[in-house]
Parts: C-alpha cells; structure tokens; sequence
C-alpha cells in the first residue's frame, strides 16, 4: 500500500533567503487575493465560474503587467499553488465542509510551495528550493519516501519545510485485537468503554487571562507603531503556545490508544455545528446566549475534529480502523436492559436506569454503548448484500416500548 506523509523541519535561510521568501509569500497571497476578487466579480455580474486553466492564463497576464513586473521573480509553479489552493477552497465550500473563501492578510498563513523542483541533502542537513538555492535546515529525523511536493511556512519569525513524500510499505497487521468504544465530553475529554478517561488539557483556557491581558496592551497602542507590533507578537506568542500544547497533547493521547486498540468506535459528532453560535438575529435573538457560548469555547478547546482525524490515519498505518457510529441515545440508553429515557441521565456525570436502576458514571455508559453500536453496525456491514452497506443506525423498536431493536445499540 501506499502511504503519503509530511516531514515538518524549522528552516535556517540567511538574511537574503530570508527576504526573497518573504517576497514569495507575499506575491502568492497577491494572487489568491486577486483571483479570488475577480472570482467575486464575474459572480456578481452573473457569469460562470472561472475554472482552474483561466486564472492561469489570468496569472500570465498578471506576471508581464507592468502594474505587477515583481511577480515574474517569483517562481512560476508557487504562484499556480495558490490558484489551486483557491479552486480547493471553493470545492469545499460547494460541498459544504468550509466557509466561502476569505481574503488572505499579511502574517497570517505566509507560506508558498513547490510541486517539483526541488532537491534534498539530507547528509548535509540542506534542501534546495528554486529561486532560493541550497537552504539548511534542522535535522531532526530522515525522511522516507520519494518527494511529492515542499511547502514554506513561516510562523512566529521562524520559517519552516514540510516535505509530503510518498512510499510503498508492506500492509499492516495490528498487534492488538482489542476494540473500544470512546464517548468525547468536556469534563472528561475522551472516557473509555474499559472505564479510563484522559483528562482535559484545557490550554485555551489555562492561558485565558495571559492572553487577555496582552491584548488590552495591544488594543493600548497605537496602530501600526513599533510599540504595537511587539504587542502583537506577544500575542501571537501566547496563541502559539496554546496551539503546540494541544497539538502535543493529542498527538501523545491518539498515539497511545491506537497503538492498543485495533478497532476505535467514536461518535459521529458534526463539531461544526455543535460549535455554531447561539446569538441568533435582531429579530430572532438566541436563547442562552452565554452558556451556549462557554460550551462551544470549551469544545473548540478541547479539539475534537482534530483527535478524530489524527486517530483515523495513525489506526489505518498500524492497521487498525476507525468506525465512526451515529450518537443518537447513546447517553441516555442502559446498557444493561436497553431501556431509553432522557431521565436516566440523572446529572452530567451520574447515568441510573428507571427501569433496572443500573448505575454508572455516564461517560462510561455513552462509550459503552457507542461500542455496541460499533458492534452493530460491523454486524451489519457483513451481513448485509453486497453493494448495500449499512450506515449506522441508532433507533427505537417498531413496538414503541423505548428499547432498542437488533439494529442500533444491542441488548445484551
């Protein structure tokens, strides 16, 4: 099987390299910025799209205007990527996975890349880059695979390399059989159908008042002053701090449950909805405005989307695999005799059956009954025609009697 993956390495350019990269960042945002307002524009006067082929030809104009003669020193291929990057955005956000694309600003998301051209000397620590020539950089791992394609980033002053690679390894077995189920909350950040939990980082909040503080300093200055950008780099700073000790924190706790688990069964949360303000309009004003504005500070904190993406590939290279199942109920079922009602969540941590008066903590029973309907629908999938799969499904029975049928969350 094939396996694409990305080596991060912080680059070390001189005071030349260092300004032409700058030059490069900022010619490729001009780009994405332009070809997205005359995106904007063919769509206001009503005409068609403008497909991938004619922003390059666009792009070729652009590059022999006298208006934009700097653009020509930027590599060619780098200044194509970001038309790509804009086509990419608009796919998303026509099937509805993200926004409708923004306008880039200057220092944030500075970065260019190279589909081919470039060379790596991983025994002398250097890669080379064209227009910039041989640059060096940290060494810290090897890197496999043949190059597919080097992307430059820039990030607290400090510029980086990502080189994606693609290699052939051999199919993998998982060493373990065992399989779980994870119900994801905020108290406890992901508890265990075995009855484990991992506790919330929390870093947001941990460095809530840190950062509160350095931008009452900063909102203090005056715009544009030197004054004001070491300001905003302190914030910067904070942010970042923020983003690195949750990216550690996830990246230690989906490492170690996929090295132990073959098959992971979570739900099947839309985080971007759960997430969505509940301010409402001047004519429709939300409800529980603050409270719904804690909780989705707390959920966007604790980053879910990204744990389930980072357990999704890290189980599929050991071998394992990820069932994402629908979480309808799970809360509120007994796992015992099957029986749902929104009473049996007694509090947000106490789950009591009123029909058996089975009692556990409740995120344990949420996992619990996840992973039976994990079990359910790998029933399902294997008994099911071929061509018919069977998506997860988590209803009452036909009877009306507020158990589960055969399909869903089994009784045991």
């Amino acid at each position: 099987m094939k396996r694409l993956q990305a080596f991060k390495y912080e680059l070390m350019p001189n005071g030349e390299q260092q300004r032409a990269m700058r030059r490069f960042a900022g010619s490729c945002r001009f780009v994405f910025n332009k070809a997205l307002a005359l995106q904007q524009a063919h769509y206001a006067e009503g005409k068609k799209k403008l497909s991938y082929s004619d922003l390059c030809k666009h792009l070729t104009q652009w590059r022999k205007s006298s208006e934009t003669p700097w653009l020509a020193d930027t590599h060619s291929q780098a200044l194509q990527q970001a038309l790509k990057d804009l086509e990419r955005a608009y796919k998303n956000f026509f099937e509805k996975r993200a926004d409708f694309p923004r306008f880039k600003k200057k220092g944030q998301s500075d970065r260019f890349r190279y589909p081919q051209g470039s060379k790596l000397d991983q025994g002398n620590s250097r890669i080379f880059l064209p227009k910039l020539g041989w640059v060096r950089y940290r060494n810290s791992r090897e890197v496999l695979g043949v190059v597919k394609n080097v992307t430059v980033s820039s990030k607290q002053g400090k510029w980086y390399v990502s080189i994606q690679t693609e290699r052939e390894v051999e199919t993998p077995i998982h060493p373990s059989t065992a399989i779980v189920g994870i119900d994801m909350g905020i108290t406890r950040f992901a508890t265990l159908s075995d009855g484990s939990y991992l506790v919330p980082l929390n870093g947001f909040k941990r460095q809530e008042k840190a950062l509160a503080k350095a931008q009452r300093a900063m909102s203090r200055k005056q715009k544009f002053s030197n004054n004001w950008k070491k300001a905003k780099a302190t914030v910067q700073k904070i942010h970042a701090r923020i983003a690195n000790s949750r990216r550690d924190y996830l990246h230690k706790a989906t490492t170690a449950i996929s090295q132990n688990h073959a098959m992971v069964c979570i739900e099947d949360l839309p985080v971007r909805n759960m997430s969505k303000s509940a301010s409402g309009t001047l004519a429709i004003p939300g409800k529980n405005v603050k409270a719904k504005s804690g909780l989705n500070k707390a959920i966007l904190d604790q980053g879910w989307f990204e744990f389930r993406r980072q357990l999704d590939y890290k189980l599929a290279w050991l071998g394992g695999e990820l069932l994402a199942v629908n979480p309808r109920n799970t809360s509120q079922t007994c796992p015992c005799c099957g029986h749902i009602a929104k009473e049996n969540r007694r509090s947000q941590a106490r789950f009591q059956c009123m029909d058996c008066d089975f009692e556990e903590n409740a995120d344990v029973v949420g996992a619990i009954n996840v992973l039976r309907a994990g079990h359910a629908r790998l029933a399902c999938a294997e008994t099911s025609p071929v061509g018919k799969g069977v998506g997860p499904r988590t209803h009452r029975s036909e009877s009306g009697d507020g158990r589960l049928n055969a399909v869903g969350i089994p009784v045991l």
